[in-house]
């Protein structure tokens, strides 16, 4: 008994530490796990989106090597300790939080995964780390951009604004700005669709979820299934494509499972109840991209005054 409580502790801090590295609230599932890689979708719609989200990855888990960029490899069950029957268990999970295209060389995430600039400049932001393009270890190093600055960022627990906009260091040619609402709110029951890197997974689409409540000044609820490391991702119109707001916080992602030793994902039949609190997502219309975006925005950027 008392070595399955050490290893408890063990399972319980190696999982803090990991969650340590997007500091938001974690995320969970709703109902029927919706979460499906980019190659499995058959939506077309979201397959393009996805084209335009990248992941947040920590320069020392990938070198450049002339045309390629090769990547570290640690796999879920192996950094989290979820068990071996979770979804997704053996594949790469190394990316820290999501991000998307606004502007081809801007990119929006969320608040808490860029704090600083001396933050920012320690991770890439990197586009095409899915299944099908990284299984052999490595993708093209004209998918990996860094961080050129900050431009705008919030992160406040009193109105809980959490946004963040950044320059990347070039413009990004191969794929298309993504559209996003700028004024007014999605409605209550409005379908939801959210792409990003769930527990630092590669892309992940998840669909089947919607707008529970639509009350709060800087965020709707949702029953989307996300966890750490989607913070930042593009949340979805799922009829339009035209992007809602950032995912940024939700309800616990793991529980213990003490007959088998590790983590399974925290299921909820629905939003309500302790550790099943729902998905809040900023309201893309809330951050004002407007102004660094569109013919402005360009001139700006080009005569360096963003």
């Amino acid at each position: 008994m008392k070595m399955q409580l050490i290893a408890s502790c063990a399972l319980v801090l190696t999982n803090a530490s990991i969650f340590a590295q997007d500091m938001s609230i974690p995320k969970v599932i709703y109902g029927e796990d919706n979460r499906v890689d980019v190659a499995d979708s058959n939506n077309p719609l979201f397959i393009k989106l996805a084209m335009s989200t990248a992941a947040q990855i920590e320069k020392s888990k990938l070198t450049v090597r002339g045309s390629d960029a090769i990547l570290s490899f640690e796999s879920l069950e192996n950094g989290m300790g979820v068990c071996p029957t979770e979804k997704f268990a053996a594949q790469n999970s190394i990316a820290r939080c999501s991000g998307f295209l606004i502007a081809k060389d801007l990119l929006v995430t969320a608040g808490h995964c860029v704090r600083s600039q001396d933050e920012c400049d320690k991770y890439a932001w990197v586009f095409d780390y899915r299944e099908g393009e990284v299984n052999d270890g490595k993708l093209p190093s004209s998918s990996v951009y860094s961080c050129k600055k900050i431009i705008r960022q919030a992160l406040d627990p009193i109105s809980e604004a959490d946004y963040a906009l950044i320059q990347l260091d070039r413009k990004v040619k191969d794929r298309k700005p993504l559209k996003f609402r700028k004024s007014g709110s999605p409605s209550v029951g409005d379908e939801l669709v959210v792409i990003g890197h769930p527990s630092g997974l590669t892309t992940k689409i998840s669909d089947g979820a919607k707008v529970i409540e639509n009350s709060a000044d800087q965020y709707v609820l949702t029953d989307l299934d996300t966890y750490g490391g989607n913070s930042g991702s593009a949340v979805f119109n799922a009829t339009s494509g035209a992007i809602e707001g950032i995912l940024v916080r939700g309800a616990k992602d793991y529980v213990y499972d003490w007959q088998q030793g590790c983590y399974v994902s925290n299921v909820c039949e629905s939003v309500g109840g302790a550790g099943c609190e729902g998905e809040e997502v900023s309201r893309i219309s809330k951050v004002k991209l407007g102004k660094f975006t569109g013919i402005i925005g360009f001139f700006k950027r080009l005569f360096g005054l963003l």
